[in-house]
């Protein structure tokens, strides 16, 4: 068995060294520059670079290169767009004509997105479901209520006190679509949703963290635009996103609550790369950054983003995507279980550190094949701390129907590693555990048997964490 070893300095140049267990062979050594970076592609079954874009198949499994629904680098007839208006030939990173500011027209397009859709406030995605769960449970003569940006979805109606919104009928307790709401605590409309929360609940602080699954060919926009409600539903303080692409990157942008949050990477440093982790934050940030692993094949790093809570309360939020198991031909045990683990020490050893640190992200951590996370003294797994009797289960091929044709596979990658002075977790929780309503896609199993199946967020749960200063 082989495996690579990725050293990187600097972000101008990626090197990798491929050494081997046969002391014999030659060891290889190559470099990504920008621009190779920039037309590469990632493997959607092991997440491997591949800096030849013309060839269909991985380099490391063979899997065959994904379809992607629009690109921003990997052809050249997509590196510019003709403006309609004026025929002016721009880069295709640029939204307006640089002549006369009309809109990139192929940008909209791949979309399929006009601004006004854009802009939509929450529930856009789950509406169809939230008209259906209504529609049972509507009663004349009662009171009208207002509907706000605390407004959460969860698993189906369940109070009896019924309320109507616009010819809609909701519950005073109710649960659509995984998350749990209150119609009596909504105060003001879901323009506010982008706005500060009132004092009172300056204490508390909410933490998002998300593995959005870059398989841009499975209905991406849609996936995108009810990740991003779930987003608004919650109004979390900091989001750490992980599998994030260019295209991905772009459709976020252009939602309405980007404008509240600071983001980690711009759009140019965003277009340079296959996939990324990503940090947005409504809370004063005083620097992001990333730190390289010593050893990935895959390009993993740590990013870290330094805010301040209330009162200048300094806290650390860092998140990673630590290497991807991904077993292949011939002895499919490529599991990357040592360098995984390398990772974790090195990131907790950097973090320790500070007073105040929140670590999450895909750890890719299975416990059986790890051991037990290598959380320093003080700290703690939320899930477990908060959640005992729960198995917590982010990735499951049994729950998350989208994935039920394929091989069995349960485990909780996602994680939250905490380690407070001024603070204290309250809760942690699973979102974008349904299906996003009347949205299907068509999966081929072995044998060449399609079989449609329903359509959640991402592949992967995403987790909520809540914790309050003391």
């Amino acid at each position: 068995m082989s495996y690579f070893k990725i050293s990187i300095p600097t972000f101008k140049t990626l090197s990798f060294l491929l050494i081997s267990k046969n002391p014999r062979k030659t060891l290889i050594s190559f470099s990504i520059s920008p621009k190779s970076m920039a037309s590469s592609w990632a493997c959607s079954k092991c997440t491997f670079i591949n800096t030849d874009s013309l060839k269909p198949t991985c380099q490391i499994c063979l899997s065959s290169k994904p379809i992607a629904p629009f690109s921003s680098s990997s052809s050249s007839n997509q590196e510019k767009w003709s403006c309609k208006a004026c025929t002016f030939l721009n880069p295709y990173k640029v939204s307006n004509c640089e002549i006369c500011g009309t809109k990139n027209s192929l940008l909209s397009s791949s979309l399929s997105l006009d601004d006004e859709e854009l802009q939509v406030g929450v529930g856009n995605v789950f509406l169809p479901l939230l008209q259906k769960c209504a529609a049972s449970k509507r009663k004349s003569g009662d009171d009208p209520v207002e509907v706000v940006d605390d407004f959460g979805v969860s698993r189906g109606i369940k109070s009896a006190n019924r309320k109507v919104v616009d010819s809609v009928t909701v519950a005073d307790e109710c649960t659509v679509l995984g998350v749990s709401c209150n119609p009596k605590s909504f105060g003001k409309s879901l323009a506010a949703s982008d706005e500060v929360p009132p004092k009172e609940d300056l204490k508390t602080l909410k933490i998002l963290s998300y593995n959005v699954w870059f398989a841009e060919d499975i209905e991406l926009r849609i996936r995108m635009r009810a990740i991003g409600d779930i987003i608004q539903l919650h109004n979390p303080d900091v989001i750490c996103l992980q599998e994030v692409t260019p295209d991905i990157y772009a459709i976020l942008q252009r939602s309405n609550w980007w404008k509240a949050y600071k983001c980690s990477l711009s759009f140019d440093t965003a277009n340079t790369r296959p996939y990324f982790c990503m940090q947005l934050s409504k809370l004063p940030v005083k620097s992001y950054s990333c730190k390289q692993f010593s050893y990935s094949a895959m390009g993993r790093e740590l990013c870290i983003a330094e805010v301040s809570a209330q009162g200048g309360t300094p806290l650390v939020v860092a998140t990673t995507h630590l290497e991807s198991p991904c077993p292949g031909p011939p002895k499919w045990d490529q599991m990357y279980s040592k360098e995984r683990v390398k990772q974790a020490q090195e990131a907790v050893a950097f973090l320790k550190v500070n007073p105040n640190v929140i670590f999450c992200g895909d750890m890719n951590w299975d416990d059986k094949l790890d051991g037990e996370f290598p959380l320093p003294d003080g700290w703690i797994d939320a899930w477990t701390e908060l959640n005992p009797k729960e198995i917590g289960w982010t990735y499951d091929t049994k729950s998350n129907p989208m994935l039920s044709a394929n091989r069995k596979l349960q485990k909780r990658l996602d994680r939250f590693l905490v380690g407070l002075r001024d603070f204290k977790v309250e809760c942690v929780e699973m979102v974008g555990t349904e299906a996003i309503p009347e949205v299907t896609y068509m999966k081929q199993k072995k044998g060449g048997k399609e079989v449609e199946l329903p359509v959640l967020p991402s592949d992967h749960f995403g987790l909520l964490l809540t914790m309050a200063a003391l």
